[in-house]
């Protein structure tokens, strides 16, 4: 049996009563991240470029762009279109281990599908969780390999939403695999390009609708290479580097013991990119906990597995420099006691204070006790003109799975960052309940008709 079709058959077999409940608060808890995100990317220009190309095209009226007034667009097009609203604002969420954005591809898919197939609310977080275990899986089968060689994690989050499409869409085993397969072949992408430009949410985008294309041609009968993961010179050996089968093992090993959405999923709880989320924590505490002021501080070191350099522009002009940053993470969060959702805005990127400490921010050695705990984590040490030093670990950041996300830190975030779509405040608020209780929605369209902007 080939690869996709042990993971096909472990996908389609779950249902939702296998589901820990867990997982289930924490796909409603995606939901909700992902429409925070996405109000905030619906004034980034590459959005509105995305959006505008897809409302040129037309097309059958599956399901809408989210905070948008338009009609609805084919499926496709509603999919890659909110993919690029949300991952544009870099504000989503990331798999610890790889920083695969999957909860963005996981959204968009879901909910279009639910819209177009007129789902209900606990069909939606099924596929969310199924998504995101198989796009963790096939990540980590090739991670770091395919970090190594210069790709891009849009790899392994398109098979969120293939994968998510395909639960939607009722597909049986034999046709799960050959969305799994198609997708596959479908999905590239660059790092160094999404690193330094718009070309993140680019792949973004195509990563959520190739998934979701994959999906409604194997419904059609499309068949694709079986067993193009583990083939040589297929998916596993091209992207990462290994032996087919030794991927393999690692993609369909223990099913079902574990879900991935609770033991590596984390939603950001500050905007830019997930690795040095737990660097501004460390600064901010440190600094913060010491009752140290910008103007004291005489150094910023960072420690942690891995890092012998800074990297990522030193002084960012944009939020795209911002999110690739560590050194600005570090002086923001020990300028303001820490980071928050203000800091991906011009003026707080441009502060003068925060680029005043950044010339004091070096990389320092890496840790050498504790090297297990630190997933993305991070130590700080402060050291001050009058010679105190104050130092702050920090090993995995706010928002992980592993460590427990509150909901009332995802109502922060919702509250915080959708009034930026210009979406009313009585919609907000009726829209975050709609998701509190998202398990118990017949019809999802209740919840994205709150998401529209301007309509008459």
């Amino acid at each position: 049996m080939t690869v996709a079709r042990q993971l096909a058959a472990f996908l389609t077999d779950t249902k939702v009563s296998d589901l820990p409940d867990q997982a289930l608060d924490h796909a409603a808890m995606v939901v909700a991240s992902t429409l925070s995100s996405a109000a905030y990317g619906t004034g980034i220009e590459s959005s509105r470029i995305i959006r505008a190309m897809a409302q040129e095209r037309g097309g059958r009226g599956d399901a809408p762009v989210w905070f948008d007034a338009g009609g609805k667009l084919p499926v496709s097009s509603s999919v890659q279109v909110n993919a690029v609203l949300s991952d544009a604002a870099a504000s989503d969420d990331s798999d610890l281990r790889n920083i695969v954005h999957a909860g963005t591809p996981l959204t968009a898919a879901s909910l279009a599908f639910a819209e177009r197939e007129g789902a209900n609310g606990e069909a939606v977080l099924t596929a969310m969780v199924l998504g995101y275990e198989a796009a963790g899986r096939i990540s980590e089968a090739i991670t770091p390999g395919f970090k190594d060689r210069g790709f891009h994690g849009c790899l392994g989050a398109a098979f969120a939403s293939a994968v998510a499409s395909a639960r939607m869409l009722n597909l049986d085993a034999e046709r799960m695999a050959q969305t799994i397969a198609l997708t596959a072949v479908s999905i590239g992408g660059l790092a160094t390009a999404a690193d330094t430009s718009f070309s993140r949410e680019y792949h973004a985008g195509l990563a959520a609708m190739h998934g979701a294309n994959a999906a409604l041609a194997a419904r059609r009968g499309f068949v694709g290479e079986a067993r193009i993961l583990e083939t040589p010179r297929g998916f596993f050996e091209a992207f990462g580097g290994i032996d087919g089968r030794t991927a393999g093992v690692i993609a369909t090993r223990d099913l079902g013991k574990s879900w991935d959405i609770i033991t590596d999923m984390a939603i950001k709880l500050m905007p830019g990119g997930h690795p040095y989320h737990a660097i501004a924590e460390a600064a901010g505490n440190a600094a913060r906990e010491a009752g140290i002021t910008p103007d004291q501080i005489d150094s910023i070191t960072m420690h942690r597995p891995g890092m012998t350099k800074l990297s990522g522009p030193l002084h960012p002009a944009n939020l795209i420099d911002m999110a690739h940053s560590p050194a600005y993470f570090a002086a923001a969060g020990a300028a303001d006691g820490g980071l928050s959702w203000n800091h991906a805005s011009p003026a707080k990127i441009a502060d003068p204070v925060i680029h005043g400490l950044i010339d004091k921010v070096r990389v320092g050695a890496e840790p050498t006790e504790s090297l297990n705990r630190y997933r993305q984590g991070a130590t700080v040490t402060i050291v001050t003109r009058d010679g105190r030093t104050v130092s702050n670990t920090v090993f995995e950041p706010k928002g992980s799975a592993a460590l427990g996300i509150s909901w009332e830190d995802i109502d922060a975030k919702y509250r915080s960052l959708m009034p930026a779509s210009d979406l009313p405040e009585r919609e907000i608020e009726l829209s975050l309940t709609l998701i509190h209780d998202f398990r118990n929605l017949t019809d999802v369209s209740r919840l994205t008709s709150l998401l529209r902007v301007g309509a008459a």
